[in-house]
């Protein structure tokens, strides 16, 4: 954690709720975040939903961390970080924060897949301008278009959990030590640098 950042106190248990449509990575993501969390020493419960994501659905993956962690689950109203790869789910999951809490949010829109004959809505507009007047923290992240400029769009889920780390007292040993163990040999260098471009956005 560096000087002067925002991130959670190391001292209470982190409440980190991931979000975003099947395909995206978010899975991923939240086994790297529970492996940092693991190589700093503390004890780590993850939890995940994937609901229909091989269709398009949403995917929701739990982390917590702390001294002493009981419970995967983040109750509503507790999370102290929201990290959605996509508007819609920021907007979806947003009951989800506590007082305090901040969104990290990919700046990209996916309209969900909708069943034939089903009435047809609007996708909503400005859902980062919708949340902060509501009093969200709202970090807007362009992490596909970060992740196509490295040469790989598949990592923008890695940008977008770099944003994230800047919110998590999570040092950068334990980030290391996680993308090594979480990435083969042949994808760790891409997304060495996919998670320092994400650091660097916010």
């Amino acid at each position: 954690m560096t000087a002067g950042s925002t991130a959670v106190p190391v001292v209470t248990t982190t409440n980190v709720l991931m979000a975003g449509v099947g395909g995206q990575g978010v899975l991923l993501a939240s086994e790297t975040l529970a492996l940092a969390a693991l190589s700093a020493g503390l004890s780590v419960k993850q939890s995940e939903v994937h609901g229909v994501a091989q269709r398009g659905g949403s995917v929701v993956s739990h982390v917590r961390f702390g001294a002493r962690v009981h419970s995967p689950l983040v109750r509503t109203g507790t999370a102290h970080v929201l990290y959605a790869s996509e508007r819609l789910e920021a907007l979806r999951y947003a009951h989800a924060l506590a007082p305090g809490g901040a969104v990290v949010m990919d700046n990209r829109a996916i309209r969900p897949i909708l069943l034939p004959g089903a009435p047809q809505t609007d996708y909503p507009d400005d859902v980062a301008g919708f949340l902060r007047s509501k009093g969200v923290c709202v970090i807007v992240v362009d992490a596909v278009d970060t992740a196509v400029g490295l040469g790989d769009k598949r990592c923008a889920n890695v940008v977008l959990l770099g944003a994230l780390a800047n919110r998590l007292p999570l040092g950068e040993d334990a980030w290391a030590a996680a993308l090594e163990q979480r990435f083969p040999a042949a994808a760790l260098e891409r997304n060495r640098r996919a998670f320092a471009a994400g650091r660097a956005a916010v």
